[in-house]
């Protein structure tokens, strides 16, 4: 395998990072992010970019972090116990958008590398990441188009790609607790190193610049369509199943929470307000009832296509 450049990983997640705010910022085209770095006691840190009360975008946070340590928590050693006694570094850009608009999906995107070495040893290193979809009134078209992109970044890497990271995300954006998928998914992958530093990087790279074309069209024709409070108390019911997922099962939460992130980076991702009801269900034949029935299902949205 050729030797991984980190360097080169860092300066496309910073670029990445850019990118994103510069066209949700636009697409908003009230608020601007405002940055926040910060640094980590134990070693690395980061710049955190929130929106925040804009037009479109109720709170949109991009993450990038770059941490390393010389010894990894037990928790994250336990599974791999390669890794035990190996310095590391982790770095990767993460977001959450949560739109005013209940009629705008929610969405989230991650992208990230890490590595562990030790003197006299090969370095164990992989890339990781996807993006998924979480609407909370469902269309088809949206569906569609997003499946469609995430198909188009996985293309070049072999027609088995897409199939296979739509299914791991499928089945890892799942809230166990409630056997109840937390959207429509996407992409979702981890531990990708076989295909060697370059091939595997470039895949990185792929999905991370498939996002916005993803996400924006999306954003762009739902934006202005008229809600009443109907809709936004539904959406703020729906987001507590965001929080849960996000709390209970998120590798990125749980990691950075271990290994002694910055909490408020890594919260970030929780939206600015949420209702939970005790056994609530939507009357059957509603639009809330059919995201249920129809949307939050698994499925080849790009069949026909």
């Amino acid at each position: 395998m050729s030797k991984p450049n980190i360097d080169a990983v860092k300066n496309y997640l910073t670029d990445l990072q850019k990118r994103i705010c510069e066209s949700l910022a636009k697409e908003d085209g009230k608020t601007d992010f405002i940055e926040d770095s910060w640094d980590r006691v134990e070693g690395g840190g980061g710049t955190s970019r929130v929106l925040t009360e804009g037009a479109v975008f109720e709170k949109a946070g991009v993450n990038f972090s770059h941490v390393f340590g010389k010894g990894l928590p037990a928790s994250a050693t336990a599974h791999r116990p390669e890794l035990a006694g190996r310095s590391f570094q982790a770095m990767g850009v993460s977001l959450v958008i949560h739109p005013y608009n209940p009629y705008v999906p929610t969405s989230h995107a991650n992208v990230r590398f890490f590595i562990a070495e030790r003197e006299g040893a090969d370095p164990v290193w992989w890339f990781g990441g996807g993006f998924d979809l979480t609407p909370y009134y469902g269309f088809e078209d949206d569906c569609e188009h997003w499946h469609r992109v995430a198909r188009d970044a996985c293309a070049p890497f072999g027609d088995d790609v897409y199939p296979r990271f739509k299914k791991w995300c499928d089945e890892y954006f799942l809230l166990k607790h409630r056997n109840e998928p937390r959207g429509i998914g996407g992409l979702f992958f981890d531990d990708l190193n076989e295909w060697g530093f370059e091939r595997s990087f470039d895949f990185m790279i792929s999905v991370g610049d498939h996002y916005i074309p993803a996400y924006r069209p999306i954003v762009a024709r739902r934006k202005d369509i008229p809600y009443d409070e109907r809709e936004r108390d539904f959406q703020l019911y729906r987001r507590g199943r965001y929080v849960e997922f996000n709390l209970i099962y998120d590798r990125g939460t749980l990691f950075g929470l271990q290994s002694g992130g910055r909490t408020e980076s890594i919260l970030m991702s929780l939206p600015p307000l949420v209702k939970w009801r005790y056994d609530w269900h939507p009357e059957p034949g509603t639009p809330e009832a059919e995201l249920y029935e129809k949307y939050l299902k698994p499925q080849d949205w790009l069949q026909g296509f």
